[in-house]
């Protein structure tokens, strides 16, 4: 199979025929004012050096090298080869908490871009392993299903904010249930749930969820972000904070007893998320423990390039122009006269 890479340069050959009709253009203007000088054939032959061929195969060897130049710029490709690539990893859900006391600023800039930051910093080391991404506040819902496609990822996690779920709350035993579902069918593969969260407003049933998933072989990782002195809540615009129906600025803190409880069940590690990178460190390395299974081939389509040929063929027409002489050789005209002498 044929094909460019970067068909777009393609364009620029319609450059060549407007280049030819100029020449063709400046090549009548100047046999038009020849004629001025006296009659045309008496005129040619007083200008008995110059050649009426040279220039104008000098020309067209300069249009197909510039027409090589163009096509190897649009990157000629040939040769479909089909390639495998083997990969060993684990299954990685990720649910994040995105309630509204994830918007508290003890842990700058605030808790939900500090966790969006820290599963960004993290995926990009996962490069063999599949990760899945779900939302939570009181309800839960799949951002991403489970994918090898980190980039896309990464796309999903920088849309997030509080108002995709307009019930608060912190259903976290609602995330893990999703979570545990949205696994691969495949066997014997390693898996584990990342919970990020603060803990605030817990509504139950997390502890019985991370049973659950540690009796079905997947671990559970907690990263509880926040402070425990707590801290409020900014409204979009900065001008004010969160208030409760009495008119009571809220604070929100850090649930840490319930975070390492979730973590203790489930028989994973809960981490707590300050300012510092020291929690994402200790995550990557508690993931990379985690043994790595065969996670499947993928296969991949590589084309050969081959715009070098066009390279070599648009360099040797330049070195062929360059060697042409525009004039008569006039070693030519000694070998043609000697012979008229022999004869």
């Amino acid at each position: 199979m044929f094909r460019f890479e970067n068909p777009d340069y393609l364009y620029i050959l319609i450059v060549i025929p407007v280049l030819v009709l100029l020449y063709i253009g400046l090549y009548f203007q100047r046999k038009k004012r020849i004629k001025l000088l006296g009659e045309y054939a008496l005129i040619g032959q007083l200008m008995t050096g110059t050649s009426f061929w040279r220039p104008i195969i000098k020309f067209a060897l300069l249009m197909l090298a510039l027409a090589c130049l163009i096509i190897m710029q649009a990157r000629p490709q040939l040769g479909l080869e089909l390639e495998t690539d083997e990969r060993k990893g684990i299954e990685l859900m990720v649910a994040l908490d995105i309630s509204n006391s994830m918007m508290a600023t003890d842990v700058a800039p605030n808790r939900l871009e500090k966790a969006k930051n820290l599963v960004s910093n993290i995926s990009d080391k996962l490069k063999n392993d599949k990760v899945g991404l779900i939302v939570f506040a009181g309800d839960a819902f799949i951002q991403l299903p489970i994918t090898s496609d980190l980039v896309s990822a990464r796309m999903f996690l920088d849309a997030i904010n509080p108002s995709m779920i307009a019930t608060q709350g912190t259903n976290i035993g609602d995330a893990l249930q999703l979570a545990m579902n949205s696994f691969t069918k495949q066997k014997n593969v390693q898996r584990a749930i990342l919970i990020i969260t603060d803990g605030e407003d817990h509504e139950g049933k997390a502890e019985e969820m991370a049973a659950e998933a540690a009796k079905n072989g997947v671990r559970v990782f907690v990263l509880g972000i926040g402070s425990e002195k707590g801290s409020t809540i900014p409204i979009e615009g900065g001008r004010d904070y969160l208030r409760d129906r009495s008119g009571n600025v809220v604070v929100t803190k850090l649930n840490s007893e319930m975070c390492k409880q979730v973590a203790t069940v489930g028989k994973g590690v809960f981490i707590h998320v300050d300012n510092s990178n020291i929690a994402q460190d200790r995550l990557y390395y508690e993931l990379n423990k985690m043994e790595k299974q065969d996670l499947g081939a993928v296969s991949y389509s590589n084309y050969a390039e081959h715009f070098q040929i066009f390279a070599w063929i648009a360099l040797i027409l330049l070195m062929l122009e360059l060697l042409i002489d525009e004039k008569k050789n006039p070693l030519f005209g000694k070998i043609k006269l000697f012979k008229n002498n022999e004869k």
